[in-house]
């Protein structure tokens, strides 16, 4: 019987790295990976619509850093940097609420992703701001798989909708593939990410994957 498997799983390390970088035994660990995670939660929640690709975390023994990459650094930066101390106090002040441990050495750095057309994240993100806006889901899909599958080295997209797509009384799911997806070609750089789009009715369900060629195959050009 088949499973479905996240396809970060099989590509870690050779073609993915890890999102929370440093190392701790015992119940250090566990503690931090608590922190991560209530961290990556509240960024989540705070940063949305701003079309977040990633947040990774970096610690030593006196330093953390929360890199933040976003195809618009400018929203979170704000005139003059406000929008980042503001963000940084806020998460302190969060982390310190929910007694979380605080490095001497805390920074987050903001980070602008080099080709947002072709992020899995960035890609969920606007099909779910124009889901929340009431447009039409099929035309969603259709123009975003089209506006994927033109950019530079992509050779594959796969959008899948579920819920209750159009209001409709009952659920349903709809999908759209353009190219190829060979989620068991341990070699194929896949981009793959989740999103909720929030609707009065109900949330629709959103899963985005991309294809960005044969990992080996980019490393030679």
């Amino acid at each position: 019987m088949s499973h479905n498997v996240h396809p970060y799983i099989h590509r870690m390390v050779t073609l993915r790295g890890w999102k929370s970088r440093w190392f701790a035994g015992g119940k250090k660990y566990r503690d931090l990976l608590l922190a991560d995670t209530l961290i990556r939660e509240y960024l989540e929640k705070r940063l949305r619509g701003h079309y977040v690709s990633a947040v990774e975390i970096e610690r030593s023994r006196k330093a953390t850093r929360i890199i933040i990459k976003t195809s618009r650094p400018g929203m979170i930066i704000g005139r003059n940097g406000e929008g980042a101390n503001k963000l940084k106090k806020d998460l302190l002040r969060y982390m310190s609420r929910n007694d979380i441990t605080m490095a001497e050495d805390f920074n987050i750095d903001i980070s602008d992703v080099e080709n947002p057309d072709a992020d899995a994240a960035i890609i969920g993100a606007s099909i779910a701001e124009a889901l929340e806006k009431r447009m039409p889901f099929r035309r969603i899909m259709k123009q975003t798989a089209e506006k994927v599958i033109g950019v530079r080295g992509v050779e594959g997209v796969k959008i899948v909708l579920a819920g209750r797509l159009g209001g409709a009384e009952m659920s349903r799911t709809e999908a759209i593939k353009k190219g190829g997806i060979p989620l068991q070609f341990i070699r194929g750089d896949i981009d793959y990410a989740r999103e909720t789009a929030r609707l009065p009715y109900g949330g629709i369900g959103i899963k985005v994957w991309v294809y960005k060629g044969d990992s080996l195959a980019n490393s030679d050009k």
